[in-house]
């Protein structure tokens, strides 16, 4: 196995042009695993960690601002750093191994591996993210629905790799829930996340971990958008809250393993989903919250 080192992003992108088999390696918590196991052995790493600039966070966008966060920022910092403004990934980003996996692991690394397990998923999904992937060739954005093709397959082309993610501040309430075999240290057997944008009067919803991508699910959405009371701020109606899960459980194709039935998994769903709306509306009822400190750091 050969072990590629860049020093810059130019060298980066150079070398996997020339070794489009090299796969890369930030923190290795999947990967790593992977060779471990012996369920693969690439034909060579490309360590990313030497590019400090993918270690860095910015604002950007000329209109609505967006965080930019690179791929090499960790779990533990983007709760840190983050969790005032991207709330819903925050509290994904909490539930993510131990406390050495969230100081090693990234959201760009879930990304990359694309397993319909990632806790980094739904959140991102429901917040219309979109993910940087960059060549020799040049830079393009993927919506982030668009970047998960099949189980462990993404978008990205065999010369490219993931430089950032692009993710909209949080416009209101947002919620991510997830059900394993104990409470830590544990993959999914469902996740759902949920994103309430009232100024939009819509809702992004993402679903994990039953399906063989994770997947939006568009009709509970819509169901959302023209049923919500978004001026009113009344109490959450528990018919409506019943029917949003339905919809949610309705968009999943989940298949019977060794962490669940599938049949378990879209009832957990649809609880999951009536649950993280109510929470979602009881804060949108409660008024705007303010923004937390620790939000307001710099990208340093």
């Amino acid at each position: 196995m050969d072990f590629l080192r860049p020093g810059t992003w130019g060298e980066a992108l150079a070398m996997k042009a020339a070794r489009p088999d090299a796969t890369p390696i930030q923190g290795g918590t999947d990967v790593m695993v992977e060779i471990n196991l012996d369920k693969g052995r690439p034909a060579a790493l490309l360590d990313l960690n030497p590019v400090a600039e993918l270690a860095e966070w910015s604002w950007t966008g000329d209109g609505a601002p967006m965080l930019r966060v690179g791929a090499g920022v960790t779990y533990a910092r983007l709760i840190a750093e983050l969790g005032g403004w991207l709330p819903g990934l925050a509290q994904a980003s909490r539930t993510v191994g131990s406390p050495q996996i969230r100081n090693r692991g990234t959201v760009a690394g879930n990304l990359g591996a694309a397993s319909p397990a990632g806790d980094g998923h739904p959140p991102l999904l429901a917040s219309g993210a979109l993910v940087e992937a960059a060549s020799v060739r040049g830079t393009r954005l993927i919506p982030i629905a668009e970047f998960y093709l099949g189980v462990k397959r993404n978008a990205l082309e065999d010369d490219e790799l993931i430089r950032a993610v692009h993710v909209p501040p949080a416009a209101g309430p947002q919620y991510f829930s997830k059900i394993g075999t104990r409470n830590a240290m544990v993959i999914a057997v469902c996740s759902f996340a949920i994103a309430l944008r009232p100024g939009e009067r819509r809702a992004g919803t993402g679903i994990g971990s039953a399906a063989p991508t994770p997947r939006r699910a568009y009709a509970a959405e819509e169901f959302l958008a023209g049923e919500l009371d978004w001026d009113g701020r009344g109490p959450l109606d528990p018919a409506l809250a019943r029917r949003f899960g339905e919809l949610v459980a309705e968009a999943a194709s989940p298949i019977d393993d060794v962490r669940g039935r599938a049949a378990y998994r879209r009832h957990a769903l649809g609880v999951m989903a009536r649950r993280a709306l109510g929470w979602a509306w009881t804060d949108h009822t409660a008024g705007p919250a303010g923004r937390a400190d620790e939000g307001s750091g710099d990208s340093g």
